[in-house]
């Protein structure tokens, strides 16, 4: 399935084959298309949690108010970010690009982020949906169906997966084979209303 098939076919399913395991190579594929999506300053502050073992992912459901794709899809990510990634030796971002890109750029990393608590949080959940895009387009091209889920507890999905001080959780997000279609599409705005030219 090519790009623009995989976005319009792309749903929220919430069905899946339990006993469906996903092979390794296509979770390998999944995970290594996630990390070409784009991040500011090239700060990679996506961090991706795969829960696998079954236990675990049981404390997820329960804290995900009992949805049972948590449990029944073949994967099931908690979609992290780590918020002070941008103070984190910043010179690995850059390593691979010429000497000018990184003598503008790394010093542009820090002023730009520190004492801006709401900026690197806004960062966060930016990269978080970005890549979570990335992995449900990917996905729906290889075959697979997603599922990106606010509908949980983050205080306690924290503590099940031991979140880092610095980290944020920002969604869970399941693949696996659909047992059944999602819901036709409930409504769809019309461009006209989302859409503007040049300002509001």
């Amino acid at each position: 399935m090519d790009t623009l098939q995989a976005i319009n076919a792309r749903r929220a399913v919430k069905h899946y084959d339990p006993d469906f395991a996903m092979p390794q190579e296509d979770v390998d594929t999944l995970l290594n298309l996630a990390i070409q999506s784009p991040t500011s300053f090239n700060i990679q502050n996506w961090r991706f949690v795969l829960v696998q073992d079954k236990a675990q992912r049981a404390k997820v459901r329960e804290a995900a108010w009992g949805q049972a794709q948590v449990t029944d899809a073949s994967l099931l990510f908690v979609m992290c970010a780590d918020l002070k990634s941008w103070q984190k030796q910043p010179e690995r971002y850059w390593k691979n690009a010429p000497q000018a890109a990184q003598d503008m750029l790394l010093p542009m990393i820090g002023p730009f982020y520190d004492d801006k608590e709401t900026l690197q949080r806004d960062e966060a959940m930016r990269s978080i949906g970005i890549a979570a895009q990335t992995m449900m387009l990917a996905a729906k091209s290889m075959g697979y169906d997603s599922c990106p889920m606010i509908g949980f507890d983050p205080t306690q999905v924290a503590q099940i997966i031991n979140l880092p001080e610095d980290h944020v959780v920002g969604m869970l997000l399941v693949v696996g084979k659909a047992t059944k279609p999602a819901w036709p599409k409930p409504g769809q705005l019309p461009l006209t209303e989302v859409m503007v030219t040049d300002r509001f």
